[in-house]
């Protein structure tokens, strides 16, 4: 102990060693001593000395440091000491002494819980420190290390507060400038965490762990499009609407709420910045609006009370939310200030734009605003013209163009630009509101005839004012006649317009002039490029003459290059909003820079080209403009008929639906008028055999015997009639199987005789008519047994009724005669239940008939295709008939006169009309057996 006594500053005789010989000693102590004591002694030596040593500690003591993390990490007051080193190797003097909760002996001496605590703290500030020094490597680390983030980020979940904190700012250095932590941080449920912790700190009313939380998801959503598209899927956006609730009461803001707020709407504009994807800033600018997200900002906007940097950061908020969104544009037109009377949001903001009274970051941010409600909203700006047409003026009221023209003359050199580039966005992109502001008169003083604004423009640019204001006028001008023959003729009507372009540019003016001289010859270059040649005096060619005599082609595209060399030029094209350092460097707008990008090398080829090469472009510009007329009227032909297509689909599938409703209804009706049909036949029947009972009723039971008696002889009579009818349908089945053999044999019918083909043909028809005698029958027989089945049963009711008449008479008047009627009583029950096994087989036997009648009726089809096929063939035959005919009356002329010679020899012969008289009786015999059967 001797040692350490010398160590930490106590008399000891002979020379004091150094600081690096001290530490060598320190850290040959720690590796070479056995006794945890002992090496806890010297780590807390080390740790006294590391701030005052913190090269000599960090280069000697570093590795020994590591290892008693490894070995002694169970023991946790040497674990402090060690990680106190390493932080005081790591940070710096001012943040030693800044930092708070560094450890201390006395500190190291709590009780185990608060010992556990600042262990933590002290290994946490030691990875964020490390990520401060070395993030690259610590992240790639981290990055490697399996479940690394992760076990990082349940230090959001801990339920510890200081914890939690030092994990917060851990997270931060962890996740800057580092896509793939950033992309693991969000899906280990970042987001749901952060948002938790904003609400239960207080939002914008809470403290520093507020900020800390803000700084984060600024990190991980800062362009990370993945993590913003993962930021909106999972409704993250709705719950940011209550942080902007503010009340009526502003004032006493504090620093901190301040703070929160701002980065608060800068978390907002990193969901809706330009530089995002298109796709992606539309769909968050839609769910800000569904979600009443911008109605809020447009609250703290016409809201009184609020500090000026907020209300800056609020404008600069609700532009981007609002840029190229259709929906957000028209709802920001129709926010009103609550002022009396109630004056549009954007006359109140350009309002204080075109005051020079107003901060010059306000103004700009207000500049920013109107910029972004006219981006692509050609509504917008042709309401922000029409403030300005003689039409449309109310004396009463201050409108958006009133304050622009109003900024665009004033002595304000600021306001002139800032009007003069409002009003440019305002014909950004829009022919029709470039010709309508031709049309804008202004009263100039009183006793002169009114000036068009061009015309004033124009005059004010030839008085030589301020840099920033003809540099405002230039781009105005520009960006009206660009694109716009009308406007350019307008321009080079005034006689002193040119004179003056040449003038300027043809000077040799200082530095701060070049600028100035690069846009004029921008402007003299549009009218040439835009120019219709509609003046005489003023056609493309002459107009080039006088650049070739006045200033030299050379020379004015040199001067026309002056614009994009400006070091402010750069600057501006970077992005749309407008940020100066200070008011003087105002100078370029990002759209105009696009249009000077567009226009400067086709300026300079219009100047370079001869008149022959200008007239062969112009053939070949009417010749592309004429096909893309005919392409035009194609296209729109292709969309007519398209649209014709598509409406008489629509119709057809009205149609189509039309008929299935009426197909169903006709259905339906069918089927109504089925089930009439039979309850009126039910009716018929029950009408027929009540006027039958009506005579009948007196004398029915004594007769019911005798009509069953009648109902056993119709049915013994029915069934033998079916035994005929299935006898005969057997016949006719094998007579039907030899035709169906017939046609086979047809086809060599032309070889016999013609008698042949007539018969099969009579076999036929004969069949036919069989079939359909059959088929009558048939249905005559299913008739009689519809009409035994209805008698029947008729017949059964009639029975029953007889039957109880029968018992109630018998038991009053004889109880004698009971057992003679239950005996009569079973007779009849036994011949109704075999007469309805009769019914049931002549139902059966009907079903048997109908499926026969069926096969018969397929058979009859095909015979009646062969039969038009044996016609055909007939027909065929019926001319080699007539051939034989002719043939046979020769044979038949020549045997008879050989008859006659043989006769006159005296020779026996058998006379014709015999034969023909046996042959007549044979074919009688053959009729009567065919009836027969």
């Amino acid at each position: 102990m001797n040692f350490f006594r010398g160590v930490m500053g106590g008399q000891a005789a002979g020379p004091q060693p150094s600081g690096a010989e001290t530490i060598q000693k320190l850290c040959d102590r720690v590796a070479s001593s056995t006794l945890l004591e002992d090496r806890r002694d010297a780590v807390r030596a080390l740790k006294s000395l590391s701030k005052k040593y913190r090269m000599e500690v960090g280069t000697q003591a570093m590795d020994h440091l590591i290892n008693i993390l490894q070995t002694d990490r169970s023991d946790s007051e040497i674990l402090g000491y060690a990680l106190d080193t390493l932080y005081n190797i790591i940070c710096n003097d001012e943040e030693e002494e800044q930092g708070p909760g560094t450890c201390d002996s006395a500190a190291h001496s709590v009780g185990g819980t608060e010992l556990f605590l600042l262990l933590w703290q002290d290994l946490l500030k030691l990875l964020t420190a490390l990520l401060k020094n070395q993030g690259v490597q610590v992240q790639g680390i981290i990055l490697v290390s399996p479940m690394g983030v992760s076990r990082l980020m349940d230090l959001l979940a801990d339920s510890r507060e200081v914890i939690r904190n030092d994990g917060l700012l851990l997270l931060q250095q962890l996740t800057k400038s580092n896509a793939a932590i950033q992309k693991i941080v969000a899906f280990e449920n970042a987001f749901e965490r952060l948002l938790d912790i904003i609400t239960e700190e207080g939002s914008s009313d809470g403290g520093i762990v507020v900020e800390d939380c803000l700084l984060l998801l600024l990190n991980l959503l800062k362009n990370n499009s993945s993590n913003q598209n993962f930021f909106k899927e999972g409704s993250y956006i709705q719950r940011m609407k209550p942080w902007f609730e503010v009340g009526d009461d502003n004032s006493g803001w504090s620093a901190q709420k301040v703070t929160n707020l701002h980065l608060m709407l800068q978390l907002v504009r990193v969901m809706v910045s330009p530089v995002n994807s298109p796709g992606a800033t539309a769909s968050c600018q839609k769910s800000m609006y569904q979600c009443g997200l911008l109605q809020q900002l447009c609250t703290i906007l016409m809201a009184t009370g609020v500090p000026a940097d907020i209300l800056t950061e609020t404008i600069n908020t609700v532009s981007e939310v609002i840029r190229g969104s259709q929906v957000n544009q028209d709802y920001f037109a129709s926010v009103n200030a609550p002022s009396n009377p109630p004056r549009p949001a954007i006359v109140v903001l350009l309002m204080s734009m075109v005051n020079e009274r107003q901060p010059f970051v306000l103004r700009c941010a207000v500049l920013y605003c109107f910029q972004c409600f006219l981006y692509k909203n050609q509504k917008g700006q042709g309401e922000i013209v029409a403030t300005l047409l003689p039409s449309t003026i109310d004396a009463n009221s201050i409108s958006a163009g009133q304050l622009l023209c109003g900024g665009l003359f004033s002595a304000d050199s600021l306001s002139n630009w800032c009007a003069a580039v409002a009003l440019a966005h305002a014909l950004q992109d829009n022919l029709t509101q470039k010709e309508q502001l031709l049309r804008v008169q202004l009263a100039t003083s009183l006793g002169k005839p009114p000036v068009s604004l061009l015309q004033q423009c124009t005059n004010i640019l030839s008085q030589g004012s301020k840099v920033q204001t003809r540099v405002g006028l230039l781009m105005l001008l520009c960006t009206w006649i660009s694109n716009c023959p009308i406007a350019v003729t307008h321009f080079l009507h005034n006689q002193e317009n040119v004179p003056f372009l040449t003038a300027q540019i043809s000077e040799n003016l200082g530095e701060d002039e070049r600028l100035v001289q690069g846009l004029c010859a921008l402007l003299l270059g549009i009218c040439i490029y835009y120019n219709d040649n509609s003046l005489e005096n003023y056609t493309k060619e002459k107009l080039k003459q006088l650049i070739e005599k006045r200033i030299g082609k050379e020379n004015f595209v040199e001067k026309l290059g002056f614009i994009t060399k400006h070091e402010l030029y750069s600057r501006a094209a970077q992005k749309p909003q407008p940020v100066f350092p200070s008011p003087e460097q105002m100078l370029f707008d990002h759209e105009f820079t696009k249009l000077v990008k567009e226009l400067e090398g086709m300026i300079t080829k219009a100047v370079h080209k001869s008149s022959e090469e200008e007239k062969k472009e112009e053939e070949v510009k009417k010749t592309l403009e004429q096909h893309d007329n005919i392409v035009t009227q194609y296209k729109e032909l292709i969309r007519e008929q398209d649209a014709q297509i598509q409406e008489l689909k629509e119709q057809v599938s009205s149609m189509a639906s039309q008929t299935e409703q009426m197909q169903t209804t006709i259905t339906q009706q069918v089927s109504q008028i089925q089930q009439h049909k039979d309850q009126y036949n039910i009716l018929k029947l029950k009408l027929g055999k009540d006027n039958q009972s009506q005579g009948d009723g007196s004398q029915m039971n004594g007769l019911q015997t005798e009509e069953l008696t009648q109902l056993r002889e119709e049915m013994e009579e029915l069934r033998k009639q079916h035994t005929l009818l299935q006898s005969q349908l057997g016949d006719k089945d094998a007579l039907i199987n030899t035709l169906v053999t017939f046609p086979q044999t047809a086809t060599v019918v032309t070889v016999r005789p013609p008698e042949h083909v007539v018969t099969g043909n009579m076999l036929v028809d004969r069949l036919l008519q069989e079939l359909e005698a059959l088929r009558s029958q048939v249905q005559s027989q299913s008739a009689e047994i519809n009409q035994m089945k209805t008698e029947r049963q008729e017949l059964l009711r009639r029975a029953e009724a007889g039957v109880k008449i029968m018992q109630i008479g018998h038991f009053i008047s004889n109880a004698a005669k009971m057992a003679e009627l239950e005996s009569r009583l079973a007779a009849l029950t036994t011949d109704t239940e075999r007469l309805k096994g009769e019914a049931k087989s002549s139902s059966e036997s009907r079903a048997e008939l109908e499926q026969q009648l069926a096969s018969v009726n397929s058979t009859v089809a095909i015979l009646q295709t062969e039969k038009a096929k044996l016609q055909t063939e007939v027909q065929e035959s019926k001319k080699e008939q007539d051939d034989l005919l002719m043939l046979l009356a020769d044979q038949d002329q020549k045997i008879h006169s050989l008859k006659q010679k043989l006769k006159e020899l005296g020779e026996t012969v058998d006379d014709e009309d015999d034969l023909d008289a046996r042959d007549q009786t044979d074919d009688d015999e053959e009729e009567e057996d065919d009836d027969e059967d």
